[in-house]
């Protein structure tokens, strides 16, 4: 909540206070000012996340980096991607670790939120999966294809189908497209919007489902084992990172949490604990 926040200027401020009154004169004493996080008594973050990879990342810098820094993390787990937004615009968390760049901006124009973000942490790739085919060359007329009604994330998905082949899209411009802007359907294949954390669920409805990392992480998928297509790592622009509010950017401690989020040790355990590529590193 906002008040966390300002736990770490009040005892930045005290303590410069106390330099003021007569404190170590030693050279090796820093100004209050240069003094981290890690100075004063531990700060408690709220943070929202996606259960799977978000906040097993958190949860590693929590058990391992996160005391040094001075931070304590309060790891709050969403199963959708509507409320963590909501209670970071209402104070109810200090920052949230859920979504990449083109969802945050579809979120501020359509909500009117006034967030920002640090750098991209990692890169769930998307990708397609079927219980009912091998190879999307197999995809029968009239087939039943599973797509997330989440605009942003919709467009990535057609993209995956237009490199296959599978279909073509008109031109939309800076716009992004939807199932609406299909120009070539040569299978006549049926698109069905869901909600994106319901497509794991239902995979077996559709000969084919186009499902975000997190969700088939969490049903235990593999993207690059189990499925057909699959995004490539280079060049991705859906890296997930930190977000929170344009007036709390400049907040010491969550500035010391990026930090921490793009720690080596934080590569090490998303190369370690995802070995396959199911979560890339994006930095």
């Amino acid at each position: 909540m906002r008040k966390t926040l300002t736990t770490l200027a009040a005892a930045l401020s005290a303590m410069a206070l106390l330099a003021a009154c007569g404190g170590d004169d030693s050279e090796d004493a820093a100004p209050a000012a240069q003094q981290t996080p890690a100075a004063a008594s531990p700060v408690t973050l709220k943070i929202g996340a996606s259960p799977v990879p978000h906040a097993d990342i958190l949860r590693f810098v929590q058990d391992n980096l996160a005391k040094d820094a001075g931070l304590n993390l309060d790891v709050v787990e969403y199963t959708d991607y509507i409320q963590p937004n909501v209670a970071l615009s209402e104070g109810d968390l200090d920052g949230n670790y859920f979504q990449h760049l083109p969802y945050l901006e579809s979120q501020e124009e359509s909500q009117g939120y006034d967030f920002d973000h640090f750098e991209g942490v990692h890169i769930e790739p998307y990708a397609a999966y079927s219980k009912k085919i091998k190879d999307v060359a197999e995809l029968p007329q009239k087939g039943k294809i599973g797509i997330t009604n989440d605009p942003s994330n919709q467009a990535r998905a057609l993209d995956l189908l237009v490199k296959a082949g599978v279909i073509t899209l008109k031109d939309t411009g800076d716009k992004d497209p939807t199932i609406f802007d299909i120009e070539s359907n040569t299978k006549d294949l049926e698109f069905v919007e869901t909600d994106p954390e319901q497509l794991p669920r239902t995979l077996d409805d559709f000969d084919l489902a186009i499902i975000n990392g997190n969700y088939a992480l969490e049903a235990g998928l593999n993207p690059a084992e189990d499925s057909l297509l699959i995004e490539s790592g280079e060049g991705n622009p859906y890296s997930n990172f930190l977000a929170v509010r344009t007036e709390d950017k400049a907040s010491p401690a969550l500035v010391k949490l990026d930090e921490l989020l793009h720690s080596p040790q934080v590569k090490e355990f998303i190369e370690t604990k995802w070995p396959s590529g199911e979560v890339l590193p994006a930095f």
